[in-house]
């Protein structure tokens, strides 16, 4: 059964080359795609049960960022959220940035854009872990 990731980025050529890796790295996922962090919050909320394993999350993004989506994320009940795991992907490098994602109890990584194929084909064990 393939692995459900939820890509949130307002770019949309940094969602295709993400669907890119994540297509070639030999790992089978079912992807969906959202530009607006808000849309992707409206539809977990409103969809318990939703089955996505992974969020694949931009930080810079006009009007909700990611931070503020992952504020409103843990907000949601725990079966608005199911056992979804987070991992930033982003072109920032600051490390103030991966620190502020670490204290988010849904966050399991930090990846730096443009996520690379062995990156992609390792991303199951963050989500058990």
């Amino acid at each position: 059964m393939p692995l459900r990731i939820l890509m949130i980025d307002d770019n949309e050529d940094d969602l295709l080359f993400t669907r890119i890796a994540l297509t070639r790295c030999g790992v089978e996922y079912d992807i969906s795609a959202h530009i607006k962090a808000q849309d992707a919050l409206d539809e977990l909320r409103c969809t318990p049960g939703h089955g996505v394993d992974l969020i694949l999350l931009d930080i810079n993004m006009p009007v909700m960022n990611g931070f503020d989506f992952l504020e409103a994320f843990e907000a949601l009940t725990p079966e608005q959220r199911g056992a979804t795991a987070v991992v930033l992907l982003s072109s920032s490098r600051d490390a103030l940035d991966r620190e502020r994602a670490a204290r988010f109890s849904s966050v399991r990584g930090f990846l730096t854009k443009p996520l690379e194929r062995a990156a992609a084909a390792e991303l199951p064990g963050l989500i058990a872990g």
